[in-house]
């Protein structure tokens, strides 16, 4: 009950901060106006977001893709494991998300100071997916191999992510990433 709670928190303070990012603009949002329109204190958005950029960057979808990677049969590869993992993945969130998921992700790619924060969560997710290959297939996670795994499927991500944003949604974010992996999964061959 108080995990939900708090992601319920956690999304109205993103939700209104998305929505007076939309119509004042990012720079122009204080964590205060957001704070305020949320109905919380501003300690309390600190308490949920570290920093402005977080509320734009930070999600809770990690922990939904790494419990279906792992879930995945034994008998798939890393990339297979992590291409259906994400098909469920988006079959789950897509539908109901892709406006918000729009809206961050333009943000992310427009605003200076979130594209470098954004950079940073990428290197975050390479570690967190690291982690998860590591436990999926008994390895370490210093090992090198699950290192360029996990970095191989974060640099598959971004193009499949700024493409779909450039396309203002209209192409199918789900099947851009599931492209861009099965292309990885494929070796990466250029014909």
């Amino acid at each position: 009950m108080r995990e939900r709670k708090k992601a319920k928190t956690r999304r109205t303070i993103q939700d209104h901060a998305l929505r007076l990012f939309a119509e004042q603009g990012y720079d122009a949002t204080t964590v205060d106006q957001i704070a305020e329109a949320a109905e919380i204190s501003p300690s309390t958005f600190f308490r949920y977001f570290a920093t402005k950029e977080d509320v734009v960057i930070e999600d809770e979808y990690d922990p939904l893709l790494i419990e279906l990677f792992l879930g995945q049969p034994a008998s798939l590869g890393p990339v297979a494991a992590m291409r259906e993992a994400m098909r469920t993945a988006f079959a789950q969130i897509y539908p109901t998300e892709q406006g918000q998921l729009l809206q961050r992700t333009k943000l992310q790619l427009e605003v200076p100071a979130i594209r470098a924060r954004a950079l940073s969560n990428q290197f975050g997710m390479a570690n967190v997916v690291a982690e998860a290959a590591a436990r999926r297939y008994r390895r370490d996670i210093g090992d090198y191999e699950v290192q360029v795994f996990a970095g191989a499927y974060v640099g598959a991500l971004i193009p499949a992510i700024t493409r779909w944003a450039a396309s203002d949604g209209k192409e199918s974010l789900p099947e851009l990433v599931d492209s861009a992996l099965a292309h990885l999964e494929k070796g990466l061959e250029l014909k």
